[in-house]
């Protein structure tokens, strides 16, 4: 089990926007704030969202680059994948893959792939 992630972010207030619908989406509640950021917990994991120092902006994030590649959480089925489309696609959410959709992972892994804010790829997955 994993004991938390920790992502430092471009904007922080673009980032909360985002992650805190989704993550309450997937069964999670806002953990901790303060100034620099926020977390969100779920049973004994916790995601950790951390505004990046001004000096370490210049770069940016890429997922083909050292590090992280993406994040897959758990769906509760497969028709809360379909709602969750809907309402990625309802709030200008950039979707990937979208000509193999929901099968872009193979013909039994119904998912939804989408990026954050900073094009982080996100995965949800129907279990």
């Amino acid at each position: 089990m994993i004991h938390h992630i920790e992502l430092y972010v471009s904007n922080l207030s673009e980032s909360k926007a985002f992650w805190g619908w989704l993550l309450e989406d997937l069964g999670y509640a806002l953990y901790q704030e303060w100034d620099e950021g926020f977390s969100y917990k779920q049973d004994h994991s916790y995601v950790v969202f951390v505004q990046v120092e001004q000096r370490f902006l210049e770069e940016g994030y890429h997922r083909k680059r050292i590090g992280l590649n993406h994040l897959a959480f758990f769906g509760r089925s497969r028709l809360h994948i379909d709602e969750l489309t809907t309402t990625l696609k309802d709030r200008g959410t950039r979707l990937l893959y979208q000509n193999t959709h929901p099968y872009a992972g193979g013909d039994k892994h119904y998912a939804v792939y989408f990026e954050d804010p900073d094009r982080i790829k996100v995965e949800v997955v129907a279990p």
